[in-house]
């Protein structure tokens, strides 16, 4: 359909999972992609597929919850692209599960760091240039964990809880620019990253991870996982023309579990 055709977007986390699937699918809707995370090879990679798929993007090795590598994100992409009207801010590790009493300091800003403060880092740098293209998109990949909460993980349920929090503030700021700012709110997405979370979760709860899987997807009403495609597309369409009179909104893609 060509959703996203002329648009230049900034993905952060685009090394594997939701990243690598989201910018491969921009890519493919008309999008000149920048490609960040600190995994350079992985990275790298991301942009590879995509040029073989017949799209448009480069690779910047970055940590997003840094300045100067995020100010270094959007010279390269501007360089290499002219402009910049979009971003999708889907960086983050999800920090450890365990106990708030033995959640340290080291746990917990490495978390909030890795979530929360790049998604302000990305939209500080890259705000201005979406503002001077005349308008755009911006969409935070947070989670139903900042809505509803999950035991035993603390750090990402107040990160993911910011990026909520943020995305309605910024949407009010931005406003006036013709710039959109919403928020993709995943559930248990089926991959690696999930299959963690679940170990981590059976093990502090005492029970079997196939007890702790089949737990994760009773709670929805269509009795599955989502997959990384499902949230590629929702935030596809938030940065589209489609999604134009939609901003300051978090849209849950969870197979029906009530958001909280």
């Amino acid at each position: 359909m060509d959703l996203l055709n002329g648009r230049v977007a900034v993905i952060t986390g685009a090394s594997k999972g939701i990243g690598r699937v989201m910018s491969r699918l921009f890519a493919a809707e008309g999008a000149a992609v920048v490609c960040a995370a600190r995994s350079g090879a992985l990275v790298e990679e991301t942009a590879a597929l995509i040029a073989k798929d017949g799209g448009r993007a480069i690779a910047v090795t970055a940590d997003a919850a840094r300045e100067a590598d995020v100010k270094r994100m959007v010279t390269a992409g501007l360089q290499a692209f002219g402009k910049i009207d979009t971003l999708v801010n889907n960086a983050g590790d999800g920090g450890p599960t365990k106990p708030v009493q033995e959640y340290t300091e080291e746990d917990w800003f490495y978390t909030i760091n890795s979530c929360l403060t790049s998604s302000y880092m990305c939209i500080r740098f890259v705000a201005p240039e979406i503002i001077k293209a005349g308008g755009g998109a911006i969409v935070n990949i947070s989670s139903g964990a900042g809505r509803r909460g999950l035991p035993y993980r603390i750090g990402y349920c107040s990160a993911k809880a910011g990026q909520v929090g943020m995305t309605y503030g910024v949407a009010l700021e931005l406003a006036p620019y013709n710039i959109t700012v919403n928020c993709v709110a995943p559930g248990a997405i089926e991959g690696d990253r999930i299959d963690r979370v679940i170990e981590g979760q059976a093990k502090v709860r005492g029970i079997s991870v196939d007890a702790m899987r089949q737990t994760l997807i009773e709670r929805s009403p269509l009795k599955r996982m989502a997959r990384a495609d499902d949230i590629a597309a929702a935030a596809a369409f938030l940065c589209s023309p489609l999604a134009r009179n939609i901003s300051g909104q978090v849209l849950p893609v969870n197979a029906g579990e009530p958001a909280g």
